[in-house]
Order: structure tokens, then sequence, then C-alpha cells
């Protein structure tokens, strides 16, 4: 016999690295590539306690070229990850064996640059046209 249940998941939002509010009221809705993230870093994985893992909110990405899909910001990339989109805005939950996760990004707004998981070195991002319009600060 089947028997169906359900089960529900909360995350607190931890958004320490947003420094305004501004920028968050227009996210647009991305995929992310899980492969292209560093567990522990970037995310966390489910286990038998947690049966759902999560993308940390803040985490900041570029968009793969060949894919459509986003990963880690990398500024040596190649793939197109070394254009910074923006930042995950919302923790992102995802089951195991899951690898595409919808989440959401903030692509312009100001943020605390030591707050960013995994960090981010300003100096490094490239203007681009198509990229995030983000202002970083030096405030913890």
């Amino acid at each position: 016999m089947i028997q169906p249940y359900t089960t529900s998941v909360t995350v607190t939002a931890d958004r320490d690295w947003l420094a305004s509010r501004h920028g968050t009221d227009s996210t647009e809705t991305i995929t992310l590539d899980l492969t292209k993230l560093t567990k522990s870093t970037h995310y966390v994985e489910p286990t038998a306690a947690g049966p759902h893992g999560y993308v940390r909110s803040g985490v900041p990405v570029g968009r793969i070229t060949a894919s459509g899909l986003y990963g880690a910001y990398d500024p040596a990339a190649t793939d197109g990850r070394q254009a910074l989109a923006g930042l995950v805005y919302a923790e992102a939950a995802f089951t195991p064996g899951t690898t595409k996760i919808p989440a959401a990004l903030l692509w312009h707004g100001t943020v605390k640059t030591a707050k960013i998981p995994g960090g981010i070195d300003p100096s490094k991002i490239t203007a681009n046209p198509a990229g995030a319009q983000l202002r970083f600060l030096a405030v913890s």
C-alpha cells in the first residue's frame, strides 16, 4: 500500500548582505545550475534530518551562455559566468537529486560586500550593460 505524506519547509530569510530594500520589488526569475555552485559555500545539501537543501541568499551568479542557466559568478570563467548578473535574492530550496533550481535574482540595489556568501571583489567586476547594477558597500 502506498501512503502519501505531505511535508513543508520553512527557511528563515538571511539577507544580512542586503544594505537597502531598493530593487527587491523587481527581482527576475532564473534557474540555477547546482553543478556550478560550491557545496557549503553557496548551498547546503539535504540530509536525513533536513530533507531539503537550499541555495543561500546573496550568492553572486552569472548566466552560462550555452545553457541559459545561472552558476556562481567567477571573474576568471569563460562560459558567461564572468559577467555578474546579480545575487540570489532568497534562499532557494531543492530536493535530493535536483540540479536545476528556480530562484529570484536581485539585479540592482545596494549590498554589503563583506556579507556576500563566498565573497566577492567588486574591483574584479567588469561593467556590462546587460549585467547587474549593484552598489557594493564596504561595511559589515
